[in-house]
Formats: structure tokens, C-alpha cells, sequence
């Protein structure tokens, strides 16, 4: 196994440690994080030029079907749910040739959420991680939320007794703190398969809710979708920008608000799913407020609903979660003490222009 980052000596380990260090003294008991080199970073001055949109193919549509170079008699899968999520072992991630990441792109798809345990990819290093998720997309690098110094391809998910940017961010006198969202949907091109992976997690809760887009659309009677299909939403970065902005963190990008198809087709699949979520989607191009929000309500409640077609990820040390963007949505649970740390990354490539759903594909 590769050495792990935390403890490399280069200077931004050091200097990030120190930093870690000086906000534990008052909890002499708590050693920090294990992987300070990911501690959240801000930095209101760092900025990113405006997304411009490029061409895509994805890996999925060049993966042999039979899968040979990722599934093989050693590896162990199990399905979660008929319509969502895979729990894998077996793989080792960080080995897959460019053939098995092809077939790892369709498989996502596939499956929409798959959890490979027993990983080294927290060990690998920044540059091998990002080397691996590229193989998926240009990575979005965030607009406001932490990143990693010197990488601003990481998302960085983190919680201790000092920090709960999420309870904040949905809002604190909330009865319930879910919130189903699919990452940064207002990009032009919004993410496709994405990695996530745990560095400490409580012993109990912190878990991810999931849903598939894909089975949400399937429920709707035929009448429904063909009224759906053509439709477009869209879907706005502001709130998030003008949230980070009043508290003083960066706005690294200027927020846009970008058009796209109530229902889209998976390129790789053919599938066709629902695209909407609350944290982004905010109106029906063409209707009137109160028929848009009638019927983005509606949309937002079945698929917050639907309770067979959602699944509870869980996660132990080692865990990599790679989900598909495109066609599923998913939510933070935020069930456990504040006094206990919960450190994540995640790695967000981007893909293809959402493809609107007709009647003929």
C-alpha cells in the first residue's frame, strides 16, 4: 500500500497540520484529523475563469458489456436494491487499466450507486487520484465550497465540533436536514460519474441517502411523461454563491443559471430520467410561478417519497463511493453529535450536455 498522504513531509502538510493542530488545543483529546493534508481550505482571493463547454464522449459507451476487465470470479457483488446501488468487493480501484475504467463508467450507470470497501485510494496521493477521476470528465473545481490547498479539484466534506458549514447552509431550525440534490446541476455541463471517499467517519450515522432518477421517471404514467418530455428547467448557482459570499467565504466564479431538460437520456444506458432536485432546480422555462411551482413541488415529493427507490449508503474504512450523477439524487444525513468529526472528498467530473428525452429515443 502506498505510504499515506498525512504523513508526508512536503510543506503543505506541515503548514495545514500546524494549523489543525492550533484549533484542537482546546480539545487536548482530540488528535485531529487523520488526513490533515485534506483539512478545508479557503481562499477569498482564488479565483476560476467562467466554464466554457467542450466536447465528450462517455467512458460507458466504449465498455464491453460483459465487463471482463473490472467484474471477474474473485469479485463479490451485491445488489442493494433492483434499482439502485451495488456494494463491491474485490476490485481495487486504483489497479483498473483504462479498459476497466471504461466498463467502471458504464457499470455506474448501470447501477446509478456503487460502494467498493476495503480500498488504498485514500493513500494514493492527490496527483493519483485525480489521475483516475479524469479518466471520467475535465473535474469541476467548486466555486465556494472547500477545497484542498494547492488542488482545487477536491470538494472537501467536513464536520467537527467547530465546523457544520451544512447545518448552516440548509438551514438550522429545520425539523429535518435532508436535502436532495445532485451536484452542481447549473453547470452547462453537470458532473456524471463521481468519486467520494471517507477519511473519518462517526462509528454510527453519516450516512448518504440515494434515489434513482431513473426509477422516479419510470413510476410516472405514460400521459405524465410525455407532458414532462420536452420541458426545460433551470437550475441556479446563486443562492449558493450569495451564501458564501455574506459569511465572507469565496466566490471563486460568478454564478450562472443554465437551462436543461426536465427529463435527459443516459448516453450510455438509453435510460431516460427525471432531472430536477430542490437544491438547484428553481423554475419551468415557460410557466407561470405558481404552475412551476406546483409542478416542480410535485416532482420534488415523489422522488423524496419514494422509499423503493431509495437506499441508505453506509460507510466503514476504506470505502470509495462512486455515484452517477446524471441519474440519481442524493442527500447528506446529519444524525450524529456534533463533537464528532466526519471527513470526506469528493472528486466531481463533468459530462456531456444534458440530452433532452423525446418520444423517439
Amino acid at each position: 500500500m502506498a505510504p499515506s498522504i498525512a504523513e508526508k513531509p512536503t510543506d503543505i502538510v506541515e503548514n495545514v497540520t500546524a494549523e489543525v493542530k492550533k484549533l484542537n488545543v482546546q480539545n487536548s483529546a482530540d488528535a485531529g484529523p487523520s488526513y490533515p493534508f485534506y483539512y478545508p481550505y479557503f481562499d477569498v482571493n482564488e479565483k476560476f475563469t467562467p466554464t466554457e463547454v467542450f466536447d465528450f464522449t462517455d467512458p460507458g459507451t466504449r465498455a464491453n458489456p460483459a465487463k471482463p476487465n473490472l467484474l471477474n470470479e474473485n469479485v463479490k457483488v451485491h445488489n442493494i436494491s433492483p434499482y439502485i446501488g451495488s456494494e463491491i468487493r474485490g476490485v481495487q480501484l486504483s489497479q483498473l487499466s483504462k479498459e476497466g475504467l471504461d466498463e467502471l463508467a458504464l457499470l455506474t450507470a448501470e447501477r446509478k450507486v456503487l460502494f467498493f470497501r476495503d480500498q488504498d485510494f485514500k493513500d494514493l496521493g492527490p496527483d493519483r487520484q485525480i489521475e483516475i477521476a479524469r479518466h471520467f470528465g475535465p473535474i469541476q473545481r467548486h466555486p465556494t465550497s472547500p477545497n484542498v490547498k494547492g488542488y482545487p479539484e477536491f470538494h472537501v466534506v467536513y464536520r467537527d465540533a467547530d465546523k457544520d458549514r451544512f447545518r448552516e447552509y440548509v438551514g438550522g431550525d429545520r425539523i429535518n436536514l435532508t436535502s436532495w440534490h445532485s451536484d452542481v446541476s447549473y453547470e452547462k455541463q453537470p458532473p456524471g460519474t463521481t468519486f467520494f471517499f471517507i477519511l473519518d467517519q462517526p462509528q454510527t450515522g453519516g450516512d448518504t441517502l440515494f434515489l434513482s432518477q431513473v426509477e422516479a421517471y419510470n413510476r410516472l404514467s405514460p400521459e405524465f411523461k410525455k407532458r414532462l418530455e420536452g420541458l426545460r428547467a433551470v437550475h441556479s448557482a446563486v443562492a449558493q454563491a450569495e451564501y458564501s459570499r455574506q459569511r465572507g467565504g469565496p466566490v471563486r466564479r460568478e454564478p450562472i443559471e443554465t437551462e436543461h431538460p426536465l427529463v435527459r437520456v443516459h448516453p450510455a444506458t438509453g435510460e431516460k430520467a427525471l432531472y430536477v432536485n430542490q437544491g438547484f432546480t428553481r423554475h419551468i422555462v415557460g410557466f407561470k410561478k405558481e404552475e412551476s411551482d406546483f409542478l416542480l413541488q410535485f416532482l420534488f415529493d415523489h422522488i423524496a417519497k419514494g422509499a423503493d427507490f431509495q437506499i441508505r449508503a453506509t460507510y466503514e474504512p476504506g470505502t470509495v463511493v462512486i455515484w452517477d450523477n446524471r441519474v440519481t439524487a442524493h442527500s447528506a444525513t446529519r444524525d450524529f453529535d456534533s463533537s464528532i468529526r466526519r471527513h470526506a472528498v469528493r472528486l466531481t467530473p463533468q459530462a456531456e450536455v444534458p440530452i433532452p428525452a423525446t418520444e423517439s429515443n
